[in-house]
This record gives C-alpha cells, sequence and structure tokens, in this order.
C-alpha cells in the first residue's frame, strides 16, 4: 500500500460504484481493508467479526436486489469501501427490535436501506473518504431512512463519524442469540419529509 500523501484531499479519490456481481472479484481486497481498518480493535474480533465472516456477509449481502458496493480509489488503489442495500424494516431491525424503533414512522417504511460495512484503509483516513463513500450510498440507495450497526462506544472514530453524519442511537441490537450487542443506528435523509 502507499503512503497517504501529506497533501492527501477529496479530489484525489474517485469512487466506484458495483452492483452484486462486481463484488466477488473485489472480496480479497475488501477483506484486506477491513482487516486493516480494524487493526488493534480487539473488540471486533472478540465479537466474532474477522475478514472470513465479512466475506461471507458480503457473499449473503449480495443476494439482495438492490445491492450497491461503492469504493474509494486513490492511486488506482483501493483505499476504502461501503456496500449496502434496501430491505424491510422487519428483515433490518428484527422482530424483538422493531416495536422499540423510534421514531415510529421508522418502524412502517417502505424506504429503508441497511448499510453493512464502511472502511477506510487507516492512512487514508481522516480526509473524509468514509463520508464520500456514505454520500455515494445515500445518493445509490435513495431511501428515507439509513440504518446501521456499529460497535458500542461514543469515543470509538466511526461513531464520532456516524453522528457527525447524523444518526442517532436507536436501539442496542443483538447479532444472533449468542451474538454481541451493537448499537443500532439511525438516520432520516436529508430528502425525506419532516
Amino acid at each position: 500500500m502507499k503512503d497517504k500523501p501529506l497533501n492527501a484531499s477529496h479530489a484525489q479519490l474517485t469512487l466506484q460504484r458495483y452492483g452484486a456481481s462486481g463484488a466477488d472479484p473485489l472480496l480479497d481486497t475488501l477483506a484486506d481493508i477491513w482487516a486493516e481498518a480494524h487493526a488493534g480493535h480487539d473488540d471486533v474480533a472478540r465479537a466474532g467479526f474477522t475478514p472470513a465472516t465479512l466475506r461471507r456477509q458480503i457473499t449473503g449481502h449480495a443476494r439482495h436486489d438492490d445491492f450497491t458496493l461503492v469504493t474509494a480509489y486513490a492511486a488506482g488503489q483501493i483505499i476504502g469501501f461501503g456496500y449496502g442495500f434496501r430491505c424491510t424494516p422487519t428483515y433490518w431491525y428484527g422482530k424483538e427490535l422493531l416495536p422499540h424503533i423510534e421514531p415510529q414512522e421508522a418502524q412502517t417504511t417502505g424506504s429503508l436501506a441497511g448499510i453493512c460495512e464502511l472502511a477506510v484503509r487507516t492512512g487514508w483516513q481522516g480526509i473524509g473518504a468514509g463520508t464520500l463513500i456514505h454520500a455515494a450510498l445515500l445518493q445509490t440507495l435513495r431511501t428515507e431512512w439509513v440504518s446501521l450497526l456499529a460497535m458500542p462506544g461514543d469515543e470509538r472514530p466511526e461513531q464520532r463519524l456516524y453522528r457527525r453524519l447524523g444518526y442517532r442511537h436507536a436501539g442496542p441490537y443483538r447479532a444472533g442469540p449468542d451474538g454481541p450487542v451493537l448499537d443500532l443506528l439511525l438516520l432520516r435523509t436529508a430528502g425525506a419529509p419532516q
């Protein structure tokens, strides 16, 4: 990997969108980026999240009709990515959490997207790459509501990013009966009626 130039900026980044068929050839690269972005975060590994689980997750999620992968390139290399898809509230929140989602219209919306991953190589963090990837996902998915899951902890860099983007905590989410408890975050998009 090339080191980040000292004057790194948005102008040096280009974005590429892929559908489901474009994800498979990129799995190894995406797993490498994810692993680098999560290096030193032992709680992520303890929660059961690994590059291998990411590969399985992407492969499973790519079956959704509106699967969208956005990659950020700098100097000809992928330095970050994010992906998501349109889904129903029941699918995304799960039956146990669904009745507790606030505001209530987010429980029944027909316009929801789940963002499943957003990761940027450590040398490229802090220049807005994650924000650009997120914006491209929202532009492509075009839903009234967007939700994602994050490791708990207000001090985490990703939590600070999500707050800056306008997400708010919608409740604790357990990934499976024995899975870790994550923060479910919810965003009403700017184009949504108030």
